[in-house]
Protein backbone atom coordinates (compact mmCIF):
# COMPACT_ATOMS: atom_id res chain seq x y z
CA UNK A 1 0.00 0.00 0.00
CA UNK A 2 1.31 3.44 -0.93
CA UNK A 3 1.82 5.84 1.94
CA UNK A 4 -0.45 8.88 1.91
CA UNK A 5 1.83 11.89 2.15
CA UNK A 6 1.06 15.27 3.70
CA UNK A 7 2.82 18.62 3.66
CA UNK A 8 4.45 17.68 6.99
CA UNK A 9 6.37 14.91 5.23
CA UNK A 10 8.18 17.63 3.29
CA UNK A 11 8.76 19.93 6.28
CA UNK A 12 12.20 20.04 7.88
CA UNK A 13 13.17 20.92 11.45
CA UNK A 14 14.97 24.05 10.25
CA UNK A 15 13.83 27.50 11.33
CA UNK A 16 12.53 29.38 8.30
CA UNK A 17 14.64 32.52 8.11
CA UNK A 18 12.81 34.86 5.79
CA UNK A 19 11.53 38.29 6.75
CA UNK A 20 8.06 38.28 8.34
CA UNK A 21 5.55 38.82 5.55
CA UNK A 22 7.85 37.60 2.77
CA UNK A 23 6.05 36.02 -0.16
CA UNK A 24 8.40 33.04 0.03
CA UNK A 25 6.38 31.64 2.95
CA UNK A 26 3.25 31.30 0.82
CA UNK A 27 5.23 29.76 -2.04
CA UNK A 28 6.86 27.25 0.32
CA UNK A 29 3.41 26.27 1.58
CA UNK A 30 2.17 25.72 -1.98
CA UNK A 31 5.24 23.67 -2.90
CA UNK A 32 4.89 21.37 0.12
CA UNK A 33 1.18 20.92 -0.57
CA UNK A 34 1.90 20.12 -4.21
CA UNK A 35 4.62 17.60 -3.39
CA UNK A 36 2.28 15.77 -1.03
CA UNK A 37 -0.44 15.67 -3.68
CA UNK A 38 1.96 14.35 -6.32
CA UNK A 39 2.92 11.55 -3.96
CA UNK A 40 6.59 11.02 -4.77
CA UNK A 41 8.40 10.06 -1.53
CA UNK A 42 10.90 12.64 -0.23
CA UNK A 43 13.93 10.50 -1.10
CA UNK A 44 12.94 10.69 -4.79
CA UNK A 45 12.78 14.51 -4.79
CA UNK A 46 15.68 16.96 -5.13
CA UNK A 47 15.70 20.73 -4.71
CA UNK A 48 18.56 22.73 -6.20
CA UNK A 49 19.13 26.44 -5.64
CA UNK A 50 21.72 29.15 -6.17
CA UNK A 51 22.16 32.25 -4.01
CA UNK A 52 19.53 34.64 -2.70
CA UNK A 53 16.47 34.63 -0.46
CA UNK A 54 14.70 32.06 -2.64
CA UNK A 55 17.80 29.87 -2.56
CA UNK A 56 17.09 28.80 1.02
CA UNK A 57 14.40 26.43 -0.26
CA UNK A 58 16.52 23.23 0.07
CA UNK A 59 16.78 23.84 3.84
CA UNK A 60 13.02 24.00 4.25
CA UNK A 61 11.86 21.10 2.06
CA UNK A 62 12.55 17.66 3.54
CA UNK A 63 14.09 16.06 0.47
CA UNK A 64 17.55 15.85 -1.04
CA UNK A 65 18.96 19.25 -1.85
CA UNK A 66 21.88 21.27 -3.17
CA UNK A 67 22.48 24.88 -2.12
CA UNK A 68 24.92 25.85 -4.86
CA UNK A 69 26.57 29.08 -6.01
CA UNK A 70 25.16 32.18 -7.64
CA UNK A 71 23.42 31.44 -10.94
CA UNK A 72 24.66 27.86 -11.28
CA UNK A 73 21.62 25.95 -9.99
CA UNK A 74 20.37 24.90 -13.48
CA UNK A 75 23.82 23.50 -14.30
CA UNK A 76 24.00 21.45 -11.10
CA UNK A 77 20.40 20.29 -11.57
CA UNK A 78 21.27 19.18 -15.09
CA UNK A 79 24.01 16.96 -13.67
CA UNK A 80 21.66 15.54 -11.05
CA UNK A 81 19.04 14.67 -13.66
CA UNK A 82 21.53 13.08 -16.05
CA UNK A 83 23.09 11.03 -13.25
CA UNK A 84 19.72 9.79 -11.98
CA UNK A 85 16.90 10.44 -14.49
CA UNK A 86 14.28 8.94 -12.18
CA UNK A 87 14.57 11.75 -9.63
CA UNK A 88 12.01 14.57 -9.48
CA UNK A 89 14.28 17.62 -9.74
CA UNK A 90 13.15 21.14 -8.80
CA UNK A 91 15.24 24.27 -9.33
CA UNK A 92 14.44 27.44 -7.39
CA UNK A 93 15.88 30.89 -7.99
CA UNK A 94 15.08 34.57 -7.74
CA UNK A 95 15.03 37.10 -10.56
CA UNK A 96 18.62 38.13 -9.85
CA UNK A 97 19.93 34.59 -9.53
CA UNK A 98 18.10 33.17 -12.57
CA UNK A 99 18.08 36.14 -14.93
CA UNK A 100 21.35 37.94 -14.27
CA UNK A 101 24.42 35.86 -13.44
CA UNK A 102 22.47 32.65 -14.09
CA UNK A 103 20.83 33.76 -17.32
CA UNK A 104 22.96 31.59 -19.60
CA UNK A 105 22.51 28.47 -17.49
CA UNK A 106 18.75 28.97 -17.39
CA UNK A 107 18.55 29.63 -21.12
CA UNK A 108 20.39 26.44 -22.04
CA UNK A 109 18.46 24.28 -19.56
CA UNK A 110 15.30 25.46 -21.32
CA UNK A 111 16.80 25.09 -24.80
CA UNK A 112 17.95 21.54 -24.09
CA UNK A 113 14.54 20.73 -22.62
CA UNK A 114 15.98 19.13 -19.50
CA UNK A 115 13.30 17.42 -17.42
CA UNK A 116 13.49 20.01 -14.63
CA UNK A 117 10.87 22.02 -12.76
CA UNK A 118 12.27 25.57 -12.78
CA UNK A 119 10.61 28.02 -10.37
CA UNK A 120 11.43 31.72 -10.77
CA UNK A 121 10.48 33.65 -7.63
CA UNK A 122 10.19 37.15 -9.06
CA UNK A 123 10.07 40.07 -6.61
CA UNK A 124 11.80 42.47 -9.02
CA UNK A 125 14.58 43.32 -6.57
CA UNK A 126 17.76 41.90 -5.02
CA UNK A 127 16.54 41.11 -1.51
CA UNK A 128 19.43 39.27 0.15
CA UNK A 129 21.96 41.97 -0.76
CA UNK A 130 19.69 44.72 0.55
CA UNK A 131 17.59 46.08 -2.25
CA UNK A 132 19.53 46.70 -5.45
CA UNK A 133 17.52 46.76 -8.67
CA UNK A 134 17.27 43.50 -10.62
CA UNK A 135 16.71 42.52 -14.28
CA UNK A 136 12.92 42.61 -13.71
CA UNK A 137 12.76 45.94 -11.84
CA UNK A 138 10.54 48.58 -13.41
CA UNK A 139 11.91 51.72 -15.03
CA UNK A 140 12.35 54.35 -12.33
CA UNK A 141 13.04 51.90 -9.50
CA UNK A 142 15.07 53.69 -6.83
CA UNK A 143 17.55 51.46 -5.05
CA UNK A 144 21.06 51.61 -3.56
CA UNK A 145 22.43 50.85 -7.03
CA UNK A 146 20.05 53.21 -8.85
CA UNK A 147 19.49 56.18 -6.48
CA UNK A 148 18.27 58.31 -9.37
CA UNK A 149 15.91 55.63 -10.63
CA UNK A 150 16.59 52.73 -12.97
CA UNK A 151 16.66 53.53 -16.69
CA UNK A 152 16.73 49.87 -17.77
CA UNK A 153 13.67 48.30 -19.33
CA UNK A 154 12.71 45.20 -17.31
CA UNK A 155 13.23 41.74 -18.73
CA UNK A 156 10.03 39.82 -19.46
CA UNK A 157 10.86 36.41 -18.00
CA UNK A 158 8.06 34.48 -19.69
CA UNK A 159 8.98 35.90 -23.10
CA UNK A 160 12.62 35.03 -22.46
CA UNK A 161 11.66 31.44 -21.67
CA UNK A 162 9.52 31.17 -24.80
CA UNK A 163 12.33 32.61 -26.90
CA UNK A 164 14.77 30.10 -25.42
CA UNK A 165 12.58 27.24 -26.59
CA UNK A 166 10.80 26.30 -23.36
CA UNK A 167 7.95 23.88 -24.01
CA UNK A 168 6.09 24.71 -20.78
CA UNK A 169 5.70 28.27 -19.52
CA UNK A 170 3.32 29.30 -16.74
CA UNK A 171 2.72 32.08 -14.24
CA UNK A 172 1.12 32.48 -10.85
CA UNK A 173 1.51 34.59 -7.71
CA UNK A 174 2.55 33.88 -4.14
CA UNK A 175 -0.77 34.69 -2.48
CA UNK A 176 -2.99 32.83 -4.96
CA UNK A 177 -3.22 29.62 -2.96
CA UNK A 178 -6.20 28.47 -5.02
CA UNK A 179 -4.12 28.77 -8.20
CA UNK A 180 -0.41 28.26 -7.56
CA UNK A 181 -0.63 24.58 -6.47
CA UNK A 182 -2.56 23.75 -9.66
CA UNK A 183 0.12 25.40 -11.80
CA UNK A 184 2.90 23.59 -9.92
CA UNK A 185 1.12 20.26 -10.38
CA UNK A 186 0.86 20.85 -14.12
CA UNK A 187 4.53 21.83 -14.28
CA UNK A 188 5.66 18.66 -12.51
CA UNK A 189 3.54 16.47 -14.78
CA UNK A 190 5.15 17.97 -17.89
CA UNK A 191 7.96 15.84 -19.35
CA UNK A 192 10.72 18.29 -20.13
CA UNK A 193 11.71 21.73 -18.87
CA UNK A 194 8.88 23.44 -16.98
CA UNK A 195 9.29 27.16 -16.35
CA UNK A 196 7.01 28.77 -13.76
CA UNK A 197 7.28 32.47 -12.97
CA UNK A 198 5.84 33.22 -9.53
CA UNK A 199 5.20 36.87 -8.78
CA UNK A 200 6.03 37.48 -5.12
CA UNK A 201 6.16 40.41 -2.75
CA UNK A 202 9.28 41.66 -0.97
CA UNK A 203 7.78 43.47 1.99
CA UNK A 204 11.07 45.12 2.97
CA UNK A 205 12.65 46.35 -0.28
CA UNK A 206 9.89 46.29 -2.90
CA UNK A 207 6.54 46.20 -1.13
CA UNK A 208 3.39 46.06 -3.28
CA UNK A 209 5.48 45.59 -6.43
CA UNK A 210 2.77 43.38 -7.90
CA UNK A 211 -0.19 45.38 -6.64
CA UNK A 212 -3.35 43.96 -8.11
CA UNK A 213 -2.39 40.32 -7.63
CA UNK A 214 -2.34 40.22 -3.84
CA UNK A 215 -5.93 39.08 -3.36
CA UNK A 216 -8.50 37.30 -5.46
CA UNK A 217 -10.78 40.36 -5.36
CA UNK A 218 -8.05 42.66 -6.71
CA UNK A 219 -6.92 40.16 -9.30
CA UNK A 220 -10.31 40.06 -11.05
CA UNK A 221 -9.56 43.28 -12.94
CA UNK A 222 -5.77 43.20 -13.05
CA UNK A 223 -5.15 39.59 -14.09
CA UNK A 224 -6.61 36.94 -16.34
CA UNK A 225 -6.40 33.26 -15.48
CA UNK A 226 -6.03 31.40 -18.74
CA UNK A 227 -7.19 27.81 -19.23
CA UNK A 228 -6.83 25.63 -22.29
CA UNK A 229 -10.00 25.58 -24.39
CA UNK A 230 -11.63 28.40 -22.44
CA UNK A 231 -12.41 31.94 -23.68
CA UNK A 232 -9.98 34.67 -22.63
CA UNK A 233 -12.34 36.67 -20.44
CA UNK A 234 -11.78 38.44 -17.13
CA UNK A 235 -13.31 40.97 -14.77
CA UNK A 236 -15.50 40.39 -11.73
CA UNK A 237 -18.51 40.07 -14.03
CA UNK A 238 -16.48 38.30 -16.74
CA UNK A 239 -17.48 41.14 -19.06
CA UNK A 240 -14.08 41.86 -20.61
CA UNK A 241 -12.48 39.77 -23.31
CA UNK A 242 -9.17 39.47 -25.12
CA UNK A 243 -8.87 38.98 -28.86
CA UNK A 244 -5.64 37.80 -30.48
CA UNK A 245 -4.74 39.87 -33.53
CA UNK A 246 -2.61 37.51 -35.59
CA UNK A 247 -1.61 40.35 -37.93
CA UNK A 248 0.52 42.10 -35.33
CA UNK A 249 0.84 39.34 -32.73
CA UNK A 250 -0.85 41.36 -29.99
CA UNK A 251 -3.83 41.01 -27.68
CA UNK A 252 -6.67 43.53 -27.95
CA UNK A 253 -9.24 44.34 -25.30
CA UNK A 254 -12.95 44.09 -25.98
CA UNK A 255 -15.46 45.28 -23.38
CA UNK A 256 -18.46 43.49 -24.75
CA UNK A 257 -20.41 42.81 -21.58
CA UNK A 258 -22.52 39.67 -21.90
CA UNK A 259 -21.03 38.96 -25.34
CA UNK A 260 -17.44 38.91 -24.07
CA UNK A 261 -17.22 35.12 -24.01
CA UNK A 262 -18.56 34.87 -27.57
CA UNK A 263 -16.07 37.38 -28.96
CA UNK A 264 -12.98 36.44 -26.96
CA UNK A 265 -10.23 34.23 -28.34
CA UNK A 266 -10.22 30.65 -27.06
CA UNK A 267 -6.98 29.89 -25.25
CA UNK A 268 -4.84 27.28 -26.98
CA UNK A 269 -1.83 26.46 -24.84
CA UNK A 270 -0.10 24.79 -27.81
CA UNK A 271 -0.09 28.09 -29.77
CA UNK A 272 3.34 29.64 -29.32
CA UNK A 273 2.41 32.96 -30.93
CA UNK A 274 -0.61 33.30 -28.64
CA UNK A 275 1.55 32.51 -25.62
CA UNK A 276 3.98 35.26 -26.65
CA UNK A 277 1.12 37.74 -27.04
CA UNK A 278 -0.30 36.85 -23.62
CA UNK A 279 3.14 37.14 -22.02
CA UNK A 280 3.66 40.57 -23.61
CA UNK A 281 0.63 42.24 -22.01
CA UNK A 282 1.99 44.94 -19.72
CA UNK A 283 0.23 47.90 -18.16
CA UNK A 284 -2.69 49.96 -19.37
CA UNK A 285 -6.05 48.23 -19.52
CA UNK A 286 -4.58 44.85 -20.39
CA UNK A 287 -4.35 42.32 -17.56
CA UNK A 288 -1.38 40.18 -16.55
CA UNK A 289 -1.85 36.63 -17.81
CA UNK A 290 -1.63 33.85 -15.21
CA UNK A 291 -1.85 30.09 -15.64
CA UNK A 292 -0.35 27.77 -18.23
CA UNK A 293 0.52 30.07 -21.12
CA UNK A 294 2.25 27.43 -23.23
CA UNK A 295 2.47 23.65 -23.13
CA UNK A 296 3.55 21.73 -26.21
CA UNK A 297 5.66 18.71 -25.18
CA UNK A 298 8.47 17.20 -27.25
CA UNK A 299 11.09 14.62 -26.31
CA UNK A 300 13.09 15.82 -23.34
CA UNK A 301 16.87 15.79 -23.23
CA UNK A 302 18.02 12.28 -22.41
CA UNK A 303 14.77 10.51 -23.24
CA UNK A 304 16.37 8.99 -26.32
CA UNK A 305 17.83 5.71 -25.09
CA UNK A 306 20.85 5.90 -27.40
CA UNK A 307 21.70 9.34 -26.08
CA UNK A 308 21.41 8.10 -22.50
CA UNK A 309 23.64 5.11 -23.25
CA UNK A 310 26.25 7.52 -24.56
CA UNK A 311 26.55 8.91 -21.05
CA UNK A 312 26.51 5.60 -19.18
CA UNK A 313 28.43 2.95 -21.12
CA UNK A 314 32.01 4.18 -20.66
CA UNK A 315 33.84 2.32 -17.91
CA UNK A 316 36.40 4.07 -15.72
CA UNK A 317 39.26 2.52 -17.72
CA UNK A 318 37.64 3.48 -21.02
CA UNK A 319 37.17 7.04 -19.84
CA UNK A 320 40.79 7.24 -18.69
CA UNK A 321 41.95 5.89 -22.04
CA UNK A 322 39.83 8.43 -23.88
CA UNK A 323 41.24 11.33 -21.87
CA UNK A 324 44.83 10.26 -22.53
CA UNK A 325 44.37 9.26 -26.16
CA UNK A 326 44.91 11.33 -29.30
CA UNK A 327 47.19 14.21 -30.07
CA UNK A 328 48.77 16.02 -27.15
CA UNK A 329 51.10 19.00 -27.13
CA UNK A 330 53.60 20.28 -24.63
CA UNK A 331 53.41 24.04 -24.30
CA UNK A 332 56.76 25.65 -23.45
Amino acid sequence: MNQVLTAKDFTTDQEVRWCPGCGDYAILKSVRTTLAKIGRPPHEVVFVSGIGCAARFPYYVDSYGFHTIHGRAPAVATGVKLANPDLDVWVVGGDGDFLSIGGNHLLHALRRNMDLNLLLLNNAIYGLTKGQYSPTSSVGTRSPSTPGGSVDRPLNAALMALGAGARFVARSADTLQDHLPEVLTRAQAHKGASFVEIFQNCIVYNDAVWAGMATKAESFEKTIRVAHGEPLVFGKERDKGLVFDSRNGRMELTEAGDDAEKLATIHDETNWALACALSSMEGGDLPTALGVLYCDPVNDYGSDQEARNHFTTLSRDELSSLLHDGGTWEVK
